[in-house]
């Protein structure tokens, strides 16, 4: 696939390393040259040095027989510029752009559609993660949550501690412990490193764990691997932008909230929008204002600003006096493995959250959801399968008959509105959403191999 991405920050950048392994050929379109060379000295792809909605930039980028463009530049607008400049001009067949920014998305319904504004698929980073965040929260103590075929079923990532009834325990005896919930490990990680889930595989202390369930199922689940944590009734939020502010919004109907905003227009705004949440201007930083809003009997500390080192310094000045769980937004993705844990229990990459929805858009076979795990190592999928038994590879075939790449699991099948926790037996059917977890990524070309339906026979 021909695929033009649009700006060489961080999400460029990632997606460009991402696809330029799947078999892709890569252009990367950027106002700064240095971006550029460094990229092209990593990877195997073509750069063009320019404004990336100009057409003639476009054309250089070679618009004209492309398959894809992707705007992630810092601009909205010259990403919604660059779409349309690539339907009219060069008549692109699938545009993305990220859009960041409220009040365009607010009017989504009404800009992008037709001719008005052909953007074919919009990301909104901001949204992703106030979602994602949520999750959390709904979960107490997971480090991951995320949702498949409309949230019928979910991945979760825990850590198991010691004291969780299945630590020391195989595999095997999840059935023991939970005969009437159906559950499957798809991987665990032990020191930082991939072992095949297998049903003589003993859970340790300090394992990552990721099971697939039905999502009315994970609590129950993540009672057998850690001991489970009370449902959380106070938060603090540190920054009132846009996640901020949008969190607070999605939140403060059910918890206690409250926001710390250094910008005193920007707290006497929010104090207006948001009905239940308390708004206070401040410093997180500052042991007396934390004190004074009883750090100590807050549940979840979040730091959502927009500079890494004061949402990491303030959620571990929170976590020492007293904080019960802390999460912070790190921008610099490379960041996130090395804060997380000790002070910091959950740190969330807001560019990961972009990928993941890009992927879901670039990849070959019908896939309805993807998730970029372990700094882009590793996804989840959610593929549907088309076909009959003569023009499908999975339709028809139980998993254990399924050529399956090395290191690929498939966790679950959501078949209507059933969720069936994958077995070797189990037999995919047409219209089934699968739910497959690959270790290593590089395998991904295979497995949209495997999922897409053989013309010669249709």
């Amino acid at each position: 696939m021909k695929i033009i991405i649009l700006g060489a920050g961080q999400v460029g950048a990632t997606l460009a390393e991402n696809l330029t392994s799947e078999e892709n050929e890569i252009t990367v379109v950027d106002i700064n040259a240095e971006k550029l060379h460094d990229l092209q000295d990593k990877l195997d792809l073509q750069v063009v040095c320019g404004q990336c909605s100009h057409p003639d930039v476009l054309r250089q980028a070679g618009a004209e027989d492309a398959d894809m463009l992707i705007a992630v530049t810092r601009s909205d607008e010259v990403n919604m510029m660059a779409c349309q400049v690539a339907y009219s001009i060069f008549s692109t067949p699938t545009k993305i752009a990220r859009i960041r920014s409220q009040q365009y998305l607010k009017y989504r319904e009404q800009l992008f559609h037709n001719h008005d504004l052909p953007v074919d698929h919009y990301i909104a980073p901001e949204q992703l993660v106030t979602q994602y965040i949520r999750r959390l929260i709904e979960y107490p103590g997971a480090l991951q949550v995320l949702e498949f075929a409309g949230g019928k079923v979910s991945l979760v990532a825990v850590k198991a501690y010691y004291g969780g009834s299945l630590v020391g325990y195989a595999l095997s005896a999840l059935k023991e412990h939970m005969p009437t919930v159906e559950t499957r490990v798809a991987a665990i990680y032990r020191k930082g490193q991939a072992i095949k889930p297998l049903g003589t595989t003993v859970i340790e202390a300090d394992d990552e764990v990721f099971f697939v369930a039905a999502s009315i199922h994970i609590r129950l689940v993540m009672n057998e691997l850690q001991k489970l944590e009370d449902s959380y009734k106070r938060i603090m939020i540190v920054g009132g932008g846009n996640i901020g502010a949008g969190l607070a919004k999605l939140l403060e109907t059910e918890y206690r909230v409250k926001i710390i905003e250094k910008n005193q227009k920007r707290a006497e705004y929010l104090s207006q929008q948001l009905e239940h949440t308390v708004v206070f201007t401040g410093d997180a930083s500052d042991q007396e204002l934390l004190a004074e809003e009883q750090i100590d009997q807050t549940d979840v500390f979040i730091a959502v600003t927009d500079d890494d080192e004061a949402n990491i310094m303030s959620a571990m000045l929170a976590k020492r006096m007293g904080a019960q769980k802390t999460m912070v937004l790190i921008q610099r993705s490379a960041y996130v493995d090395l804060v997380q844990g000790g002070e910091i229990d959950i740190a969330i990459s807001p560019q990961q959250a972009t990928i993941s929805a890009l992927l879901t858009h670039v990849r070959r076979a019908d896939i309805e959801n993807v998730y970029s795990l372990r700094r882009g190592a590793a996804e989840a999928i959610e593929a549907i399968a088309h076909g009959d038994e003569n023009s499908s590879k999975v339709v028809g075939k139980s998993i254990q008959e399924l050529k399956l790449p090395p290191k690929t699991t498939i966790g679950a099948i959501v078949r209507g509105d059933d969720v069936l926790i994958a077995h070797d037996d189990t037999v995919i059917q047409s219209n089934d959403h699968v739910i497959l977890f690959l270790v290593d990524k590089k395998y991904i070309t295979e497995v949209e191999k495997l999922f897409q339906v053989s013309a010669f026979f249709l």
